[in-house]
């Protein structure tokens, strides 16, 4: 399928983000394409993404159930920022000075979703503390050991992401991790049981945040980083985030604190999921 987009389109960066962050086993890009294991409904396939010839992606699906589709797609726009709009978003971050350098310098930047809630949120756990790359490798653990094995035609996708019934019922610290954070994930599992709307968007970013928070070792940071990628709240924004605080004051010149960062961030609403990218994409690794 094409799926089309409002241009400028910033594929290099897209695919830098989510390069950092594959999964073994579960996601590999390659040459500028991003392929992955998909789950839906109980059944599973695959996904192939690339930057089309025109202002389209060009997708390749692989699942037994062509009633799906609609379904897939959806995630897809979703998962790939394709039905923001760059004409609007822009103007309205250039206001500020040090945005308007950012957007000039990358006016296609998208905010990354993600094709499903529980893998973003278990991802959040795991990067709690710890560096990007570390928290990758634990989740490779975790797909290898929990996710089903699965069939691709391409090398380096094996299996599929673990459902929630499983992830409630393991004792996930074998993996590696201090206790608290192992029992975290499986109290997120289960949460998503108990609750099948628990990732979905809220009637408000505050409403959303606080549903989240209220689950046992989630924080501000990790709610704010699932209200971004996976709500689509387009002002969520996680001040906090040591990403966030070294780009601002890298390109400011001088240190900056949470609290000063959180302040600044006020110029940007109700973008600031947005102006978070361009700061995270402005340290050329997005982290």
């Amino acid at each position: 399928m094409k799926l089309v987009y409002q241009p400028p389109y910033d594929w290099a960066a897209m695919v830098g983000f989510l390069s950092a962050r594959a999964i073994g086993g579960m996601e590999t890009v390659e040459a500028g394409v991003y392929r992955r294991s998909i789950s839906l409904g109980g059944q599973h396939g695959w996904i192939s993404v690339a930057l089309g010839d025109g202002d389209w992606l060009d997708v390749e699906v692989g699942f037994p159930d062509p009633a799906a589709l609609p379904e897939i797609e959806r995630r897809l726009r979703t998962m790939f920022d394709l039905d923001a709009q760059p004409q609007l978003i822009n103007p309205q971050l250039a206001t500020d000075p040090l945005m308007a350098q950012l957007v000039a310098a990358r006016p296609g930047l998208r905010v990354p979703g993600t094709w499903d809630g529980l893998e973003l949120a278990i991802r959040a756990v795991l990067g709690q503390q710890i560096t990007v790359a570390a928290a990758i490798r634990l989740a490779g653990k975790l797909v290898a050991q929990y996710g089903q094995p699965l069939e691709t035609p391409y090398v380096g996708i094996t299996h599929v992401f673990p459902t929630p019934e499983v992830l409630a019922a393991a004792d996930l610290a074998t993996l590696g991790m201090p206790k608290a954070r192992g029992r975290t994930l499986s109290g997120v599992a289960q949460a998503l049981l108990d609750d099948p709307q628990l990732f979905e968007p809220k009637a408000s970013l505050k409403e959303g945040v606080a549903r989240l928070v209220a689950l046992p070792g989630i924080g501000d940071w990790t709610a704010q980083y699932i209200a971004m990628r996976q709500m689509r709240e387009t002002d969520a924004f996680a001040s906090g985030d040591i990403g966030l605080i070294n780009a601002l004051a890298a390109l400011e010149g001088g240190p900056v604190s949470a609290r000063q960062l959180l302040a600044r961030a006020e110029a940007w609403r109700p973008l600031r999921a947005y102006a978070a990218q361009h700061l995270w994409t402005s340290l050329q690794r997005s982290d």
